[in-house]
């Protein structure tokens, strides 16, 4: 005869011990990898159950995946702190959980004065299966026309706003540290005429990567 399984319930909150922190759903959380050598996975936890003697306790996570581990890899426009929420929902081991973490949104992130070991951030839901992303398209600049990579300077034109790479308008990052004023070609050749600009010319992350 099988024997029954134990009844679980449902908790509201978990202590883990090492961390001397509580864990809740909705909270983010680096697990421990499969494999020592890669970095720790990232997960949302969709919630929290134990055995009726409060033991054994399981999280319910669903999984961000890091641009390398997506089916298309890493791109140019990818920073070094994004992941992507996917659609895989996991079971695992409280035990795995090595510390709590922020997932911020794009918008959010790259306002942060300063980034930690702890921070992320997320602009597409990933779709492990297919591959595919919502949205499927983002805001592209520069003359690459690639999307904003916030670990990137660019150099935004006074005329018509857009944002360069240095690299793409043939200057460096130190010419481009130091501009005051900056035309593109296209608003040069159309003789915009130079108007002050009481902010920087710069857009860069704050000790990014």
């Amino acid at each position: 005869m099988a024997k029954p399984k134990a009844p679980k319930r449902t908790l509201e909150s978990y202590p883990v011990k090492h961390m001397n922190k509580n864990i809740k759903a909705g909270d983010c959380v680096l697990m421990r990898p499969a494999e020592p050598s890669k970095p720790s996975y990232v997960a949302r936890i969709e919630g929290i159950e134990a055995d009726s003697r409060g033991a054994n306790v399981k999280i319910h996570v669903r999984w961000y995946y890091r641009p390398e581990e997506s089916i298309g890899g890493r791109r140019q426009f990818h920073g070094s702190k994004e992941v992507f929420l996917s659609d895989h929902f996991d079971v695992q081991s409280a035990d795995t959980i090595e510390g709590k973490c922020t997932v911020h949104s794009f918008k959010s992130y790259t306002k942060l004065d300063a980034v930690g070991n702890e921070d992320f951030f997320c602009r597409f839901e990933y779709n492990s299966a297919t591959g595919s992303f919502n949205p499927d398209r983002v805001a592209v600049y520069c003359k690459c026309e690639m999307p904003y990579n916030p670990d990137d300077l660019m150099v935004q034109c006074e005329g018509c706003s857009d944002w360069f790479h240095p690299a793409c308008i043939d200057m460096t990052v130190e010419e481009a540290e130091r501009l005051d004023h900056f035309f593109c070609e296209s608003c040069s050749a159309e003789g915009q005429p130079k108007l002050p600009n009481p902010h920087s010319a710069t857009r860069h992350s704050d000790t990014k990567g």
